[in-house]
């Protein structure tokens, strides 16, 4: 007995040594199965364009197949409520936009904090926003269709993605600065949004690029004004709405990846690692940029000054046009 006491501790030692040199080895290991990357909107729209064009190159830089997973809803938010409660093994990403991020939060109560929910990742690309019209609407330009705002205060409707996305928060600081009047209706995606504006069922739409582009280039529907402070490459003959008389304006749509809160640094690195790899690829870029999308990268932590500075703007002017979930 007094034997084995007396060796116990080199014993445990000993453990602990064999434990440190294998614990890195188990970690390597990661991903051994596919990654579920959940996404808060339905088909057709930015977040899946952003998806789309990052995740078969990502794919192959992990070596494992990233699986994009839908959860529409409450603009954003269903998804983002899933990404928090998933379990932090890598195995469960989310690709967020800034309006779940930055701008839900600052609207309704929601059921993750941005700020402490999460594990950030990195950030993957950002866009302006396009105002679009169908060509029934009588209006060409934007000073045209602030005109017929004013003239019909509160009698036309603009499709957005969702309450407290980036197109809706958009449209409503535009709306103070031009001192007009629209009624906002909410979908549940910007593929639905769409689909809606070019069957004329809604005359307006604030929508990110990527489901705008092809149908602006088609003339299905009009293109008065991007939202970004220079124009954007994929359609270059839509001027900006700063430059069409509205100083200053500026309003950008991005889009990160995250996963749960606890997720192990060393699975943040590799993904980080993958991401950045994937989107210094050529072709990765081009796709992006067919979409109206730049790609980013960046630091997990450049990531979270990103949300904090956000999280501040808008709130200020979610404030101040006073919007709500009502």
């Amino acid at each position: 007995m007094k034997f084995a006491r007396r060796c116990f501790p080199r014993f445990a030692s000993v453990l602990t040594i064999m434990f440190a040199c294998v614990a890195p080895t188990l970690a390597s290991d990661y991903p051994k199965q596919p990654i579920r990357l959940l996404l808060g909107y339905t088909p057709g729209g930015a977040a899946d364009a952003t998806a789309r064009s990052i995740t078969p190159k990502l794919s192959e830089v992990l070596g494992q197949p990233v699986v994009i997973e839908y959860k529409p809803g409450a603009g954003g938010g269903i998804a983002a409520e899933a990404a928090a409660r998933a379990t932090p093994d890598g195995y469960t990403l989310h690709l967020i936009d800034s309006g779940a991020m930055t701008i839900l939060p600052n609207i309704r109560k929601v059921n993750f904090d941005p700020l402490s929910s999460f594990t950030p990742i990195g950030m993957a690309a950002d866009s302006g926003l396009v105002l679009v019209t169908h060509p029934s609407l009588p209006v060409k330009t934007f000073p045209e269709l602030v005109k017929l705002l004013k003239d019909n205060p509160g009698q036309y409707s603009y499709a957005t993605s969702g309450v407290g996305g980036g197109g809706h928060v958009a449209a409503e600081q535009l709306k103070i600065a031009t001192g007009t009047s629209m009624q906002h209706v909410a979908y549940r995606g910007g593929g639905p949004a769409m689909a809606d504006l070019i069957g004329g069922q809604i005359p307006l739409a604030m929508s990110t690029l990527a489901p705008a582009i092809p149908q602006i280039r088609a003339g299905t529907i009009r293109a008065l004004g991007v939202t970004s402070s220079k124009r954007s490459a994929a359609i270059p003959d839509t001027p900006t709405i700063a430059e069409q008389g509205v100083d200053n304006f500026e309003a950008l749509n991005w889009f990160a990846f995250v996963g749960p809160k606890g997720l192990p640094d060393d699975v943040v690195q590799k993904v980080n690692a993958a991401l950045k790899e994937t989107l210094a690829n050529k072709d990765v870029q081009h796709a992006l940029q067919e979409q109206g999308l730049d790609a980013i990268g960046g630091t997990p932590e450049a990531l979270m000054q990103q949300v904090r500075a956000d999280l501040s703007k808008w709130k200020t002017v979610v404030q101040t046009a006073n919007i709500t979930t009502d």
